[in-house]
């Protein structure tokens, strides 16, 4: 679980990222013409409200990248719902599970930016309870514009030595969970002929991992989802896309079990000690790292979510987009 400072620096990024962002947009403006309705309608767009009235489903809300997309998408103008399971999902990983209380968290911060915040605690394998969340948001809200479908699980398992559960957790989770997300909401923004979808795949999901097979093959299946699905919902006017996160500074990355595997993929050989191999990993995954970070910011993913969230990116479709610290250089 965060720290409140540790929550509040994730703020901080993601209103400095618009807020240069908005300077950079409204410099262009006045370059352009100087205009007194030209500058008004830019502070309007770009000063954080670009998503004004939305509904956009958030899953894997709860901490890590989900929380700071929702709060970014709240500080654009949409109200926010958010879905996580809250429990053990893979009792073999390494992975502190989130909490109900977290969620919770997220959903304060999400009503301090001004948006409305809805929540439901479900497992995105179960796609009959998805489809009665769908149906329950549209029918409280009018409609469902945005699906940021980000909710997945990781473990490390030797191909040869895993159990069934070992891959079928990673896969059910993350691709069909995925899929299940995109079969619950994707029919009501049919219905309205428009709708942003964004899956979360990972740099994993561009290139081999060791011992991660499962969660690489999941996270490929992704983008050849995404990409099926774009042409498929097109014509309704809904953009489908990915966001293709490097190592981020969560839960996820964050424990004895990661730290291994990155210290196995340097050539060294972890101690078990968790607060040395923690180090060990900072600066193997530094050395390796282009722009020299170990683990990037989950602030760090949010400006491009709400940009194709956006009608910013309404001819944006099919596409991936890597905020990977560098690593993204190593895929052929």
């Amino acid at each position: 679980m965060q720290s409140n400072g540790k929550q509040e620096t994730a703020k901080a990024i993601v209103s400095r990222r618009f807020f240069l962002a908005g300077s950079a947009a409204l410099s262009a403006v006045s370059l352009t013409g100087n205009m007194e309705g030209q500058m008004t309608q830019a502070k309007t767009d770009l000063w954080g409200r670009i998503l004004n009235g939305r509904v956009a489903v958030v899953t894997g809300a709860a901490r890590g990248i989900g929380r700071a997309v929702a709060v970014a998408l709240a500080h654009s103008g949409a109200n926010v719902v958010g879905i996580d399971i809250c429990a053990v999902v893979d009792p073999r990983s390494g992975v502190e599970p989130a909490s109900r209380a977290e969620l919770d968290q997220t959903g304060e911060m999400v009503k301090s930016e001004g948006g409305q915040w809805r929540s439901f605690v479900l497992d995105q394998r179960d796609l009959p309870a998805l489809r009665i969340a769908a149906e329950k948001i549209n029918a409280e809200f009018g409609h469902i514009d945005i699906l940021f479908a980000n909710a997945g699980i990781q473990a490390f398992r030797p191909l040869l030595e895993m159990e069934d559960a070992d891959w079928h957790i990673q896969i059910d989770v993350n691709l069909t969970g995925t899929a299940n997300a995109l079969r619950a909401f994707a029919p009501y923004m049919v219905q309205q002929n428009h709708g942003r979808i964004i899956m979360t795949t990972s740099t994993q999901g561009r290139h081999g991992t060791l011992n991660g097979s499962a969660y690489s093959a999941s996270k490929w299946g992704i983008i050849g989802l995404m990409k099926s699905a774009a042409m498929e919902l097109g014509r309704h006017g809904v953009t489908v896309n990915c966001l293709v996160p490097g190592l981020i500074d969560t839960p996820l990355t964050r424990h004895e079990e990661r730290y291994a595997q990155a210290l196995q993929v340097a050539g060294r050989t972890p101690t078990g000690d968790k607060a040395v191999d923690e180090e060990a990993a900072r600066k193997a995954l530094q050395s390796k790292s282009i722009l020299g970070v170990p683990w990037i910011d989950p602030a760090e993913m949010a400006p491009v979510v709400v940009f194709l969230a956006s009608d910013a990116a309404r001819m944006v479709s099919g596409a991936t987009y890597d905020v990977t610290g560098g690593d993204s250089a190593n895929n052929v």
